[in-house]
């Protein structure tokens, strides 16, 4: 079909999209209607954890539809048993409760949170989150989230979420009162541009927790599920919170998500929490898949090999270019551009590469989360030969936008 002919006009205008629909993918790989192929580098924001319809996770869905696909949550099912207690013997936790989205496990989060608050110190809801963190679109975590511009788009926002800065402990300490009952962060803000906590600053936030009797509550939407080269980003920096959430790897491309806790934290009583499909086997079947992957015992440590390889490379391609810092932890990584061309990178990249030598009827996807700055989130399985691909790409693309 010519792009024309697809009932683009049948979906909400929420976002500019490009002249261009996908049709299939494989690994690190998208095609579009015309049959041109994208290196993508984005992987649905860090969703597609073993790339596009890895093998796995397309043999859980053909066995467990058959099966069962949801059986309400209102009883157990056998599988969603079995993702929990994988999840818990495998991490700090005792107790999950599973969701359809990241937006929707902070939602719980924050829920569960004040509901702590409620029982043990007096009524207190308030959690301190960040500037520019970002933790979902509902109206509670778009108010969580410290995104620029957030704070009026539905105004008026939930209230309860007052702000500090990343790697500032001091500024977390002066939002501290009787009413607060948490603090909430990522570990790598990925919205944010990848800006990473230190490991102090973690240990000081679990300190202070401790000090004055709060819920450590960590997003791990974008960052759990061996993103950092470890399966939780916790781990990486040695300090466990309270509550933990995860999204996107965890379902690898399908709506699966989860909300974390120790038992001294899970306070929910019947009819607090719910959710139509939460817990269902048809996803359940595809986190178990992920999970089974990720345990491999060369499947992290690969991670963070190849993170390390990506990094050398933006690093290298940022000296020759004259570009700003690289950072990030894993597969989680930004590279800062030094002027604000982000935009034009991008659509370069997508629309323009294919008439360079070498990318014929190629593309390839990137992400801007901030005008002058590149996000990378591929597939955790992607490939050397991949990443030195698309740091050709992206020398190609630097010298032409």
């Amino acid at each position: 079909m010519n792009f024309q002919e697809y009932p683009t006009q049948t979906l909400m205008n929420i976002t500019p999209r490009p002249s261009l629909v996908f049709t299939r993918g494989d690994g690190s790989s998208l095609w579009d209607h015309a049959g041109k192929r994208y290196l993508d580098f984005v992987q649905g924001w860090a969703v597609n954890a073993l790339g596009h319809s890895p093998r796995c996770i397309v043999d859980a869905l053909i066995t467990q539809a058959p099966r069962l696909i949801t059986p309400s949550p209102a009883f157990y099912n056998e599988v969603s048993l079995k993702l929990a207690e994988m999840l818990t013997q495998h991490s700090c936790f005792d107790q999950v409760f599973f969701a359809n989205t990241g937006a929707e496990a902070n939602e719980g989060a924050i829920k569960l949170a004040r509901k702590w608050g409620r029982v043990h110190k007096g009524g207190a809801f308030e959690i301190i989150t960040l500037v520019n963190s970002f933790h979902g679109r509902t109206l509670a975590t778009m108010s969580a989230s410290g995104k620029p511009g957030w704070d009026t788009m539905f105004a008026p926002q939930v209230p309860g979420f007052p702000k500090a800065d990343l790697n500032d402990l001091e500024s977390v300490a002066r939002q501290i009162n009787a009413r607060t009952v948490g603090i909430m962060l990522e570990p790598v803000q990925g919205e944010g541009g990848v800006n990473c906590a230190t490991p102090e600053f973690m240990r000081g936030l679990r300190a202070l927790a401790d000090q004055h009797g709060l819920l450590l509550i960590c997003d791990e939407v974008q960052t759990g599920m061996g993103r950092l080269g470890t399966l939780f980003g916790y781990q990486y920096f040695g300090v466990e919170p309270d509550i933990m959430t995860l999204g996107k790897g965890i379902g690898g491309g399908v709506p699966l998500a989860a909300l974390l806790a120790k038992t001294h934290a899970c306070v929910f009583e019947h009819g607090d929490q719910g959710g139509t499909y939460n817990g269902n086997p048809l996803m359940a079947a595809v986190g178990i898949a992920v999970m089974n992957e990720l345990l491999k015992p060369e499947f992290l440590p690969e991670v963070k090999a190849l993170g390390e390889y990506l990094s050398a490379g933006l690093k290298a391609l940022s000296a020759a270019e004259q570009l700003g810092e690289e950072r990030g932890i894993g597969l989680l990584r930004a590279l800062e551009l030094g002027t604000e061309r982000g935009a034009a990178v991008v659509a370069f990249a997508r629309d323009d590469l294919a008439k360079e030598p070498g990318w014929e009827n190629m593309g390839l996807l990137l992400n801007s989360p901030r005008p002058a700055c590149l996000r990378f989130m591929p597939a955790l399985n992607v490939s050397r030969a991949e990443i030195d691909q698309l740091l050709n790409g992206l020398r190609l693309t630097l010298a032409r936008t």
